[in-house]
């Protein structure tokens, strides 16, 4: 069995787990980060791309930034569309601020050079990972694959590695409380080698359903359209997604997307889940593995860089200070902000999908919400200052 010993062992090669090792890396801790996928996996996973605010000034302070401020694609706000018009939310103007399309895998992709570039110890393809002694005072994570283990012993672990991770199962049942809202409907999203015919995000109000247009570089685009959770992806051909697409996304003024090849299909379901606390013993939840927002207000990977500041900035103290008080307070602090980002990507959710609603009540307050959003500017403002990111530093 091969050994090693760290401070911070970190589960997880996704945005969460790699930034918390750059962000430990600048304050002089020492980190492993252990992700079972391979490193081509993790480099070419394509995910959401769109960057608060304060996402970017985080990548930025942490002199990440070098690429994502040469092709990142900056948004001065979004437009929302109800019956073929299209409504116009400045965040510039209501805000000062703005946001960033950047995909998850460019983030991925710089992260991993730069750790790589810093002497970083990551290891991928590390098989079956396991947690033990999490309780503390020092915890360890093994690894076995095809039979050959490694254990490394450290201080703390972070568990970074999404919904579907191991972190979360090693806390104790009856530990955690799960919050979970599960949606009666998913999108259907696809990659299309076409480029961008307008300048901001669309969000679409349709009586046959949502339908999102964005992009992800100027010459890929990235379209949503609402659909069942139990969707058969097989029975939509591209002819049929560009047909439904124009009918959805069509404006009055006569634009429609550009059409391009469709590089990549698949269908998305749509939950909220949190579980509270994001600690237990020397095991700190971070990113997916504590929280899943539907994709409407955009604040996955937002929420995940949030979390991480915080443990980093409540490691260091701990470290440097001899101070445990952040890491006590580490749970509720990203909570509180958790829960807001919660309830904004649900009320976005629920303002723009079609919900299956004979009496026709939900969709009556559906018109009236956009209406009102779309002709106030307190409403508007609202909107903006969420979507572009709450502040991180207080």
């Amino acid at each position: 069995m091969a050994r090693s010993e760290t401070q911070v062992g970190i589960v997880g090669a996704g945005p969460a787990g790699l930034m918390l090792s750059h962000l430990l890396h600048l304050h002089g801790i020492s980190s492993i980060v252990l992700e079972a996928r391979s490193r081509a996996y993790c480099e070419e996973r394509v995910r959401a791309g769109v960057l608060e605010h304060t996402s970017v000034e985080l990548l930025r302070n942490a002199g990440l930034s070098e690429r994502l401020n040469r092709e990142g694609l900056q948004h001065h706000g979004i437009d929302i569309g109800v019956d073929g018009i299209r409504h116009n939310i400045s965040f510039l103007e209501l805000t000062g601020k703005c946001v960033t399309v950047y995909g998850q895998q460019e983030v991925v992709n710089d992260l991993i050079a730069r750790r790589f570039a810093d002497n970083g110890d990551l290891r991928f393809e590390c098989g079956d990972v396991t947690l033990h002694d999490i309780e503390g005072p020092q915890p360890l994570i093994r690894t076995n694959k095809n039979g050959n283990f490694d254990e490394i012993r450290c201080d703390y672990i972070a568990g970074c590695d999404g919904f579907h991770g191991i972190s979360r199962f090693a806390v104790p049942a009856g530990a955690l409380t799960v919050y979970e809202r599960n949606y009666p409907f998913a999108w259907l999203g696809i990659l299309a080698e076409a480029s961008p015919s307008r300048d901001e995000l669309l969000y679409m109000h349709h009586d046959r359903g949502f339908a999102l247009y964005s992009m992800r570089s100027t010459r890929i685009t990235r379209l949503y359209l609402q659909c069942a959770p139990n969707e058969n992806i097989d029975s939509w051909s591209d002819d049929r997604i560009w047909n439904e697409l124009r009918i959805r996304l069509g404006c009055t003024d006569g634009w429609l997307p550009a059409e391009g090849p469709i590089l990549q299909k698949s269908v998305t379901g749509m939950r909220s889940f949190v579980v509270e606390p994001l600690q237990y013993g020397c095991l700190f939840l971070a990113g997916d593995a504590a929280h899943i927002v539907p994709p409407t207000g955009a604040k996955g990977m937002n929420l995940a860089f949030a979390d991480v500041y915080y443990l980093s900035e409540a490691l260091d103290a701990h470290y440097r200070q001899n101070s445990d008080e952040q890491l006590r307070q580490y749970s509720s602090k990203c909570l509180a902000r958790i829960w807001k980002a919660q309830r904004f990507s649900w009320w976005m959710t629920s303002m723009l999908h079609r919900f299956h609603d004979e009496s026709g009540f939900d969709h009556k307050r559906q018109l009236a919400e956009l209406s009102y959003v779309t002709t106030s500017r307190a409403a508007a403002t609202s909107l903006a200052e969420n979507y572009v990111g709450l502040p991180l530093y207080t």
